[in-house]
Formats: C-alpha cells, sequence, structure tokens
C-alpha cells in the first residue's frame, strides 16, 4: 500500500481581518479530517498556521475561532488616537507597539519552541539588512511569529540574532513552493481572499499603494501555481465570497476592528466544505 500523501496546509498573508478567512478554512479541513504533516504561514498565515500546528484539532480550531471573534477585545492594536501618534512620534517608524500580540500568542501557544510544536511549522519574514527572505524552523515561536507578521507602518521590526525581520509577505504572501520544497504532495492554500477577481488601475491616491501590494502578494503565487511538478495536487480553498472586495470597499483594510469575523469564519467554512467534498477530500468526521 503506497504511503499516504504528505499534507501541507500554507496560509497566506495580507487583509487585516480577512485573516478570519482562513479560519474557516481551517475548521473546514479539519471537519473533513484532514490533518496536516506540515504547516507554513506568512505574517496573519503565520498566526493562525502556528495555532493550527499546536493543536490541529477541532478544539483548536474553535479556540482559534474565539480568539479572532473576540479581537476588538484583545486589544492587539490598542490605545487612543493619542496614543498611537505619541508611538509614531517616539518610534518615528510604527504606531503599535507587539507586547499585546506578544501576550496572545502566548495564551495560545502551550509551548515555546517552534520544534516542540505537534505538527512541524515554519513561517517566512523579510530580512531587512539581507534583502532576502527568512525562514524560521525552530528557536523561540514568539519571535519568530512576530517577525512575519510585523507590518510595516504598524508594528516594529523584530530583532532577532543581529539582524531586524519585517512582515513576511513582502518576500512570500503564499509559500507555495517551500512546501512543494519540502515534499508535499497534497497542498491546502489558505488565504485571505482577493485572489478571484482582476485587478483594475487605481481611480484615487489611496488606492496607489494597495493596488502595488496586491501585485507584490499575487505575482509569485500566481507564478508558482501555474509551474507546480505533477503528481502535486494543490486546493486553493474559498472564502464564500459571492462579491469579492473592492478597493474602494475600505472596511475590508480596518485592522482595529472586525464586527464581522464570525460571519466571515462560517462562510469560508461553508464554502470551503463544499469544495472538499466535491473534490472527493477527506471525510465527514
Amino acid at each position: 500500500m503506497a504511503d499516504r500523501a504528505r499534507v501541507a496546509f500554507v496560509l497566506g498573508g495580507g487583509g487585516g481581518p480577512l485573516g478570519a478567512h482562513e479560519v474557516g478554512m481551517l475548521r473546514a479541513l479539519l471537519d473533513r479530517a484532514i490533518v496536516p504533516d506540515l504547516v507554513l504561514g506568512t505574517s496573519v498565515g503565520a498566526i493562525n498556521g502556528v495555532a493550527t500546528a499546536a493543536d490541529p484539532t477541532a478544539a483548536g480550531a474553535e479556540r482559534l475561532v474565539e480568539a479572532w471573534s473576540d479581537i476588538d477585545r484583545s486589544r492587539i492594536f490598542d490605545g487612543s488616537v493619542v496614543r498611537r501618534l505619541a508611538t509614531l512620534a517616539r518610534s518615528r517608524t510604527h504606531l503599535h507597539g507587539k507586547e499585546s500580540l506578544r501576550m496572545l500568542l502566548g495564551e495560545l501557544l502551550p509551548v515555546t519552541r517552534i520544534e516542540d510544536l505537534a505538527v512541524p511549522f515554519q513561517c517566512v519574514a523579510a530580512s531587512i539588512e539581507r534583502a532576502s527572505e527568512h525562514w524560521f524552523a525552530d528557536g523561540p515561536i514568539v519571535e519568530a511569529v512576530l517577525a512575519s507578521a510585523a507590518v510595516p507602518g504598524l508594528l516594529p521590526p523584530v530583532r532577532i540574532g543581529g539582524e531586524h525581520f519585517i512582515d513576511g509577505g513582502i518576500v512570500n504572501s503564499i509559500p507555495l513552493s517551500r512546501a512543494i520544497a519540502l515534499g508535499a504532495d497534497q497542498i491546502h492554500v489558505l488565504h485571505v481572499g482577493r485572489l478571484d477577481r482582476p485587478l483594475e488601475p487605481p481611480r484615487s491616491p489611496w488606492e496607489v499603494a494597495l493596488v502595488a501590494f496586491e501585485i507584490a502578494r499575487r505575482h509569485r503565487f500566481v507564478d508558482e501555481l501555474a509551474t507546480v511538478p505533477e503528481g502535486i495536487d494543490v486546493h486553493v480553498l474559498l472564502t464564500g465570497q459571492r462579491d469579492p472586495p473592492r478597493f474602494t470597499d475600505r472596511s475590508q483594510f480596518r485592522y482595529r476592528s472586525a464586527p464581522d469575523v464570525r460571519e466571515r469564519i462560517a462562510r469560508a467554512r461553508e464554502a470551503s466544505l463544499g469544495y472538499l467534498a466535491e473534490h472527493g477530500l477527506g471525510h465527514a468526521s
């Protein structure tokens, strides 16, 4: 009997509260008894991914649902306007400190080192000094995830081993090729959305940066998806969005408030369950 395909969950970055879609996708995978042998994450995907690697069960996914549903009270991006401006004036580079996110990760994770997680996990960050991607596969978990999720302008760079790291989405937003290189045969891509809508030229000054970021976020993944080697199955799960969001809808980019988190999770779970069933993946648990 042939060995079971090595299953990888690849969790992409970007989108702030849109990261809740990944939680719905995780619920769907676990509902179908699909458990990862490897978890890779970028930025918000590193946060969702490390929680999954720590506890790849329905109970673990439910704790992640509760954490996301409580995002307004978790105070990751805490502080009044005055405090945020004071932080910016003092740092000159970012609006928020990283201590609230550090505390949240400490509450979610039962171990402190990557190699002690229940499932092998890696996350990517961008090295400032080397201008390149860096993968964390062992060592302290929290610092690695903080580095992967250090959104420029919002959170400070993270110093590890004499280098400074920022958000991994800058260099590898959806690390499909990493999963392939590590030997995965069945890869499930969990993402924040917006992959299914062609981009349009910006029509206002604030859209310029968003369109540029989307091009940077998508192009590598699109190229990698088109060149997946034969024999490797890649499944891009669904957000359940009926109409892909437009850049003119600024609510999707609010990073401090997420009033419809449970709705996003439920839609992505339902849509991804349908996809998995249609493709004969897993089984009802």
